[in-house]
């Protein structure tokens, strides 16, 4: 008889008629623990296969995504809740996307060997991914294969060089993108072994050096021989569209059951109602069209040094207001930590305007800026313009979701998309709009307006440009046409559309997105089903999730395994 005073065997469970103790049946993975293991095992592969664009990296993560996907036909969907089943559906999509995105940058990745060779890129990833897996070094033959990879990247250098190799500078910047990576890897690799082995060391120290200068050297000769990269060329504009079906396959795991052209139909319609209400403001000033009137507000700037404290106050007022009026639920440490920074001078050529979450980084002219940079970075973040990015980006905009994001089904940031994320600060945008409660001058409206003809543009232009309809320059004139942007700041705005980090829906997300929930704020709150702020708070606390599923969730929706979007959200016939 055991001890009364010993624990109990991990694993076994003891039975009444039979002492010995038995092994317990696993019980099934919870939809969120699997989400977060899915998560976390994909952080620990693309951490150990670290040589990004490598055969070998994009072998496994495809293995590890289908294997995942395969799984999920044998989880007990039918048994599930609603909120399991929303679960199910946003992980059944994460995969299948991420599984389309590996064959995407498989394509790339060939057109990538094919400019540089296939010979250095593979063996610089066997040789660090040898050093992962921790096999046994051989100095002398590290040494040998160092100085061959070397001879490879010269002969790769000089087909670059006299122009042997001409390639889209989009591959040209991945290449760039790739050896510098490499050559942070081979450092680390030797690092690993330095003075540790000293047999290694003794082998490797001097062809280490050599090879990375070789990587160096091969960068530089990229960069001098490819248009736009050169260091004369640092401000040319460099994206790879993605193409009418790449915008399809985004689409369908955003739920989206638009093709881009209607999307674009929907973003000049948009457009057409802002520029109606924006000459309404224009003639409630006495200007004659509303472009003047955009000049005149746009001249409303403080002076160098009061935009924080302006930005201070814009957001206390955003944040006074939804609260006295009850309209979302404010926790008090969401208020209290807000932090506010300035943004570097070089980063405002990607980011022109401000940007928020857990913090506000506030965009204004430095003493080093030219003075027509000055001017414009004054006149893009003018008293009215910033009244809106206040509350956009704050409260009741990025800040408070990302307070919630932290705190309610966190696991769920792993189906990060822009529709809700962007979409919710922009719905803001039109729910004080609507707001009699909400002073607005006619200075005020066109402020908001100038923000919602962007919103527009961005649908048409990052659609257009990713089905190849549209240069970046010509998106960048047509934010100056359309919209009224300082030059400076529209060229800011497509880079960091077409450049940044972003997939091809980002831009059209936030109108999309705030009309979705728009939309569904009048099926729910306007028909009587809830409140406007249990509805909002419903939002917050679901976390990240296409628009659809969050109504399928709170409208009880019929969901099933093989889900596919079919919400309409948009009323084309509206006036």
């Amino acid at each position: 008889m055991r001890s009364p005073n010993l624990p109990p065997i991990e694993g076994f469970q003891a039975n009444e008629d039979n002492p010995e103790p038995r092994r317990r049946t696993a019980e099934p993975e919870h939809i969120s623990d699997r989400i977060t293991r899915v998560r976390w095992d994909l952080q620990n592969l693309q951490d150990f296969y670290n040589v990004r664009n490598s055969t070998g990296r994009c072998n496994r993560l495809m293995v590890f995504f289908t294997e995942e996907l395969h799984s999920l036909e044998f989880v007990p969907f039918d048994m599930y809740n609603q909120d399991e089943k929303v679960d199910y559906l946003l992980l059944r999509n994460y995969l299948r996307y991420q599984i389309l995105q590996l064959r995407h940058d498989a394509d790339q990745d060939q057109r990538l060997i094919s400019y540089l060779g296939i010979y250095f890129p593979m063996r610089l990833s066997g040789l660090i991914q040898a050093r992962q897996r921790v096999d046994e070094a051989d100095g002398k033959q590290a040494a040998t294969w160092c100085a061959q990879i070397i001879d490879h990247i010269k002969l790769a250098r000089d087909r670059i060089a006299n122009k042997d190799e001409v390639e889209e500078t989009i591959i040209a910047l991945r290449a760039t993108k790739l050896v510098a990576a490499l050559k942070s890897d081979v450092q680390e690799w030797y690092d690993f072994y330095k003075d540790y082995d000293p047999e290694f060391t003794y082998w490797v120290a001097e062809p280490s050096i050599r090879l990375q200068d070789a990587l160096e050297e091969l960068n530089d000769t990229i960069k001098r021989s490819t248009p736009g990269l050169s260091s004369a060329d640092q401000d040319t504009i460099i994206g790879s569209p993605i193409g009418r079906a790449g915008i399809l396959d985004a689409l369908q795991v955003e739920m989206i059951p638009y093709t881009p052209e209607e999307l674009i139909a929907i973003g000049e319609k948009e457009y057409a109602w802002c520029e109606t209400e924006m000459q309404k403001a224009a003639s409630d000033l006495s200007f004659p069209t509303w472009r003047s009137a955009l000049e005149y507000v746009k001249d409303q700037y403080v002076a160098p040094g009061k935009q924080p404290h302006l930005v201070r106050d814009l957001i206390k007022e955003a944040t006074e207001y939804v609260e006295k009026y009850d309209r979302v639920t404010v926790p008090s440490i969401c208020k209290e930590t807000l932090r506010m920074y300035m943004m570097s001078p070089e980063k405002q050529k990607m980011n022109p305007f401000f940007l928020g979450g857990e913090s506000i980084i506030v965009s204004y002219p430095t003493s080093t800026m030219s003075h027509e940079q000055k001017l414009m970075a004054m006149r893009g973040n003018n008293i009215h313009f910033s009244r809106a990015t206040a509350f956009h980006e704050t409260i009741p905009g990025h800040h408070l979701q990302w307070y919630y994001l932290m705190r309610s089904r966190p696991y769920r940031q792993m189906f990060f998309t822009p529709f809700s994320t962007e979409g919710w600060a922009f719905y803001w945008e039109m729910l004080l709009w609507d707001a009699d409660d909400w002073p607005k001058t006619p200075e005020n409206r066109i402020g908001m307006l100038f923000w919602r003809m962007h919103r527009c543009a961005r649908i048409v232009f990052s659609l257009k440009y990713h089905l190849g309809l549209m240069t970046a320059d010509e998106c960048v004139e047509l934010l100056v046409n359309w919209v009224g942007f300082e030059r400076a700041n529209a060229e800011g705005e497509v880079r960091r559309s077409v450049m940044g980090d972003y997939g091809p829906l980002y831009q059209a997300g936030y109108m999309l997105g705030g009309l979705q929930l728009y939309a569904l704020r009048k099926e729910v709150v306007d028909q009587g089903q809830m409140d406007e702020k249990e509805f909002h708070d419903l939002f917050l606390r679901a976390n990240q999730m296409p628009v659809e599923l969050f109504a399928a969730l709170i409208q009880n929706r019929k969901l099933s395994k093989d889900y596919e979007s079919r919400w309409r959200f948009y009323n084309y016939s509206k006036d």
